[in-house]
């Protein structure tokens, strides 16, 4: 008979060996969780005693960069290596990194109020000496085109003329057509025109362009309003030319016109001459002297006499050697433009001009180049 093969029995031995390692293994990690616990204490013990060091705000921020900076902040780093730890280590961890965050913040914060305080007592415990005389203000200034567009519309205001103003795009009827200057007319080629495109499209009738001077508003103004009139009307207008040291492609005009019964020539050398000394004193010399306008009949030319040279030298570059400076056109309004507008010639009469505000801003400043008043040099604009 054979005999029963015994039962698996188990080594004792081998038990008592993995029990043993299983503890060795759980001391281990308490062990390494402890140190690890331990450097965050001492890292916060090292923080806080580095952050009451710092003398000045620069340094503060530069120790809260080092602790809590988003890539190699020390808090920051400890922060992140929970996510790696054994589920059972990371309570113990992620509250020692807590507690050293808490430590570290309130470090900063006490410091920063510290030097926020400091700076306060040193300022209260500085002393003004209220007997200094005050920061001087800068005070700015009209331009100088500025002011002549309010001297132009102030003193033609004591004469009784408003102030209006109108569109810088204008129509082709009322820069040209309505002031007697129809398609191929000569005339038109004294104005270099630049002609506007409408992006909602161009109307073949009526084309755009950058007006060419401030005489469109004559029409305008006498087709809305009944006779007495008397206005005046500065604004921008735009040519195509070339700029020298009276002429500009951008500028400004002023337009005057005047609308009554019985007005002559003379009326309106009477206002003009008036508003010359009134705006230029009684230091420049006036001169009329026959021109053609489309608009006007008879027509003049009004200028002054140069305010560099005085006419006295023929290389003038401001006046040309001639010694006068052409500032204005004028002359009574043309019986065919008070027709087209339902006024009867024979009854009303009127007198018109223009000249340019830059040109009268040059003659007041003695500037010798129209082109300084757009340069935005300082030294020549806080001279007025």
């Amino acid at each position: 008979m054979v005999p029963r093969r015994p039962a698996f029995v188990p080594d004792e031995s081998g038990l008592l060996f993995a029990s043993f390692a299983a503890e060795a293994r759980l001391s281990k990690r308490k062990d390494r969780m402890a140190a690890a616990v331990q450097d965050l204490k001492n890292l916060a013990d090292r923080a806080v005693a580095e952050i009451a060091a710092c003398a000045d705000d620069a340094a503060l921020e530069a120790a809260r960069v080092r602790y809590f900076g988003r890539r190699d902040g020390a808090v920051t780093q400890a922060t992140k290596q929970i996510a790696t730890l054994p589920a059972s280590e990371k309570p113990a961890y992620g509250a020692a990194v807590n507690e050293a965050r808490a430590r570290i913040e309130a470090a900063l914060e006490s410091r920063g109020a510290a030097l926020r305080g400091a700076k306060v007592d040193q300022g209260l415990g500085e002393r003004e000496d209220v007997t200094l005389p005050g920061r001087p203000v800068r005070v700015g200034r009209l331009h100088p085109v500025s002011r002549a567009i309010r001297d132009v519309s102030r003193i033609f205001g004591t004469m009784g003329f408003e102030t209006v103003e109108g569109p810088e795009i204008e129509t082709d009827y009322y820069n040209f057509e309505a002031l007697n200057i129809p398609p191929g007319h000569p005339a038109r080629e004294k104005w270099d025109t630049l002609w506007v495109s409408n992006p909602l499209g161009d109307d073949p009738k009526m084309p755009l362009l950058g007006r060419t001077h401030t005489s469109p508003m004559q029409v305008r103004i006498m087709e809305q309003r009944k006779p007495p009139i008397r206005v005046v009307v500065p604004g921008r207008c735009y040519r195509y030319e070339a700029t020298d040291a009276i002429r500009e492609s951008i500028f400004f005009q002023y337009e005057g016109l005047a609308i009554d019964e019985k007005l002559t020539m003379a009326d309106l050398k009477g206002v003009l001459y008036s508003f010359a000394r009134q705006y230029f004193g009684s230091q420049h010399n006036v001169r009329f002297r026959p021109d053609y306008f489309p608009f006007t009949e008879p027509s003049a030319e009004i200028a002054f006499s140069c305010v560099i040279c005085e006419g006295k030298d023929p290389q003038c570059h401001t006046c040309g050697g001639d010694g006068w400076i052409e500032a204005a056109g004028c002359g009574m309004v043309h019986p065919a433009i008070l027709r087209r507008v339902g006024y009867d010639p024979e009854r009303y009469q009127g007198f018109a001009f223009g000249g340019g505000i830059e040109r009268l801003a040059m003659l007041k400043s003695r500037a010798p180049d129209i082109r300084m008043l757009y340069q935005n040099d300082l030294r020549f604009l806080e001279s007025f």
